[in-house]
């Protein structure tokens, strides 16, 4: 069992000084973070997304003459920590809305008046309220949000005369027809059911298994108060879903191989062609059409489980910098990044959009991209998904969570769902008491 959390040296450095550290340093003393000096911006991407942002700062610039250091950065944590221990944070960072708890606890980010942003009443309750911490202030601008959905070989169904499914059952049957019943026809034994991200690596098989938790009427935890929350994982409602995502990966062919080891980045099976189902998000959509082109696959109404087809959320916000001096310059960012134009731009990307589902509500996915595949990922997200909790370090509980996870499927030959469950809630349980949350 875990008995410390993960997150604990962070916590130890915030209630340190870290904030004071930055409000009063700012972002050092050889004057890179002055007023006049260049906003630096950071955002969690590789070089297709960067390209898709340079376009976006560069028309803020044009728009505003607010030069922007703009530097697009893979390893985002890691560098952002030494960032923070050397009190040099970066003016504006954009990343995800799940990493709020953990900067707001760390110090790292400013609190800001959200009727102060203009064109703020753009932007729904809803996703402003992904922004708030766990101390009633928001922390951050609503930038792009996201829902799960079904990815599906849309030819695989029709070679084997299948409908798409529309409940568990359906899932798994055409789960196993996909990896048993040569839907590719080249007469070999190579095809798939389901890409599963399982490894217990940065949560991964947690994050996947969540939406199948909440159709199964399951969860992780609950609030019970404020900043209080308790472990529900071992629960009626977890135990069905763990039993149908067990099943998956103990049914030769229904997962792809490794799927236990397997992140978002070493799973390739749908994009290469030899797995035909994928819960996962629309980032991945321009590489699909890339690799197996807009006809071999569709987006599907998610499968229904016992409790409903709900979905992960997700998503981006623009969070400022701890200690910077660009107030102004931060804010009017903010401000043209969820305006109607900045939102355009960030979606048209033919690389890959940065704003997938628009926080601005004048604007509709699939208006703007004329595609009605994104007609579904919007409904999904405005009608039926859910964030995991954001005011709190959840990263730690995700991980806790993957981990007890990964031990109950792996283990085929074993009735061992009720027992590790119970392991699992005193886990967590542990980790919402190391954060001081229970």
């Amino acid at each position: 069992m875990r008995t410390a959390s993960s997150r604990i040296p962070l916590a130890l450095l915030a209630l340190s000084g870290l904030l004071a550290g930055l409000t009063a340093c700012g972002a050092g003393d050889d004057g890179s973070s002055s007023a006049d000096a260049p906003l630096e911006v950071w955002t969690r991407s590789g070089p297709e997304p960067g390209a898709t942002y340079k376009k976006v700062f560069a028309a803020f610039t044009k728009k505003t003459g607010i030069k922007v250091d703009y530097q697009p950065v893979i390893e985002f944590d890691k560098q952002l920590q030494a960032r923070a221990s050397s009190k040099n944070l970066p003016d504006v960072f954009i990343n995800d809305s799940s990493a709020l708890g953990s900067y707001q606890s760390q110090g790292l980010l400013t609190p800001l008046d959200r009727q102060s942003i203009a064109g703020g009443k753009s932007i729904s309750d809803t996703n402003w309220n992904y922004a708030r911490g766990i101390d009633g202030k928001t922390y951050g601008v609503p930038f792009s949000r996201q829902a799960f959905n079904t990815y599906i070989r849309k030819d695989w169904l029709k070679k084997l005369d299948l409908k798409a499914p529309a409940t568990w059952d359906e899932l798994t049957k055409t789960a196993t027809a996909f990896a048993k019943k040569d839907p590719d026809g080249n007469g070999k034994d190579d095809t798939y059911g389901m890409v599963v991200p399982g490894s217990s690596e940065r949560g991964y098989l947690a994050w996947w298994a969540a939406s199948y938790i909440w159709q199964g009427g399951g969860d992780f935890i609950k609030k019970t108060g404020d900043a209080k929350y308790e472990s529900v994982i071992d629960s009626p409602g977890t135990a069905a879903a763990v039993k149908w995502i067990k099943t998956q990966f103990c049914t030769k062919g229904n997962v792809q191989p490794g799927a236990l080891t397997s992140t978002t980045s070493n799973a390739p099976h749908f994009g290469e062609g030899t797995a035909g189902i994928y819960l996962t998000g629309p980032y991945m959509m321009s590489g699909f059409d890339q690799q197996l082109g807009k006809d071999k696959y569709e987006i599907i109404p998610t499968p229904a489980g016992p409790a409903g087809t709900t979905t992960l959320a997700e998503g981006e916000n623009i969070y400022f910098g701890a200690g910077s001096k660009k107030t102004d310059a931060q804010k009017k960012l903010a401000e043209f990044l969820i305006t109607p134009e900045a939102q355009k731009i960030a979606m048209e990307s033919a690389t890959q959009p940065v704003v997938r589902i628009p926080v601005n509500t004048t604007l509709n996915a699939a208006t703007v991209r004329d595609d009605d595949r994104w007609q579904t990922v919007q409904t999904q997200y405005d009608e039926d998904s859910r964030a995991f909790p954001l005011d709190i370090d959840f990263t730690a509980v995700k991980q806790t969570a993957a981990e007890g996870l990964n031990r109950i499927v792996a283990s085929c030959g074993s009735d061992n769902i009720a027992s590790g469950l119970k392991e699992l809630d005193k886990d967590i349980t542990s980790e919402l008491e190391a954060q001081d949350l229970t």
